[in-house]
């Protein structure tokens, strides 16, 4: 039986698995403990065989143990760069997050006191390259992709704002578990084409950004021969491909996050991450 999506959870008895899921769990929601499931072997790189055990699910996990690097895009989507009055640059705006913004897809967020007062959401489908890529073609790249996933690009807008960036965007969104993703890794070859999915993101129950992923103007095969142009993207890079419209520092009054809210990131098929937000002392 081939694996179509995975997770990586952690068992009654604390033991970290990865196990496979189907579309129907992904539509249902893994939030919930007490799901069972048929554990893998093998790795998320080399190959997964569906194991005949079964384990019971006490906490999903990120679905990546860790990364090499996160990359991100920005001003990605038409009506975002609308919204923000930007133009469209020649080549996409492209900026890092570190390997220790990674988090998991129901994850509590720290936020430390300096960027509490314009903290904001950016969802986003999200990638994760399969194996090491160095100039690829946009007619080969999407061969390069291990899965997709939802994610959300924290971002402490103050810390974006042009007289504290110089206009750099990576230091505002670097912070520790700036980069939930999840919940599962939906696998490349379920996808027949990543411009046709449609994302949303919810702020405490409430519908910020909905699109579908035909609105961006780079797509994923042509992001992929822009970042591997002799630079080589390892395995497990993980790539958050731009946000939408909807962000909530353009909403009058500002829509930004305060503590304690929750943040949902969903894509149709790929099921949906939900983190609150926890500010810090």
């Amino acid at each position: 039986m081939k694996v179509d999506a995975f997770i990586r959870f952690s068992d009654e008895e604390g033991e970290i698995h990865h196990g496979a899921v189907s579309q129907e769990q992904l539509r249902s929601g893994l939030e919930g403990r007490g799901l069972s499931i048929n554990t893998l072997s093998g790795t998320p790189f080399e190959g997964f065989q569906i194991d005949s055990q079964r384990k019971t699910v006490s906490k999903v996990l990120c679905p990546l143990e860790s990364t090499p690097l996160i990359i991100c895009i920005g001003l990605n989507y038409k009506t975002h760069a609308e919204e923000g009055k930007n133009p469209i640059p020649e080549y996409p705006v492209v900026f890092t997050k570190p390997a220790d913004a990674l988090a998991g897809p129901y994850d509590t967020i720290p936020v430390h006191v300096d960027c509490q007062s314009l903290l904001d959401y950016e969802g986003e489908l999200t990638v994760v390259i399969g194996r090491d890529a160095k100039n690829v073609t946009e007619s080969e790249a999407l061969s390069y992709v291990l899965g997709y996933t939802c994610g959300n690009d924290v971002s402490a807008r103050n810390f974006q704002k042009p007289r504290a960036s110089g206009g750099q965007f990576c230091y505002a969104k670097s912070f520790d578990a700036f980069a939930p993703i999840g919940p599962a890794v939906v696998l490349a070859h379920t996808v027949a084409d990543p411009q046709t999915l449609q994302l949303f993101t919810n702020l405490n129950c409430e519908v910020r950004q909905q699109t579908c992923t035909d609105d961006m103007i780079w797509t994923v095969a042509q992001i992929i021969e822009h970042l591997s142009r002799g630079t080589t993207l390892r395995k497990g890079t993980v790539i958050m491909t731009g946000t939408p419209s909807g962000v909530g520092c353009f909403m009058q009054p500002l829509g930004v996050i305060n503590d304690g809210d929750v943040v949902e990131v969903g894509i149709e098929g790929f099921g949906r991450l939900a983190n609150r937000y926890s500010f810090e002392d």
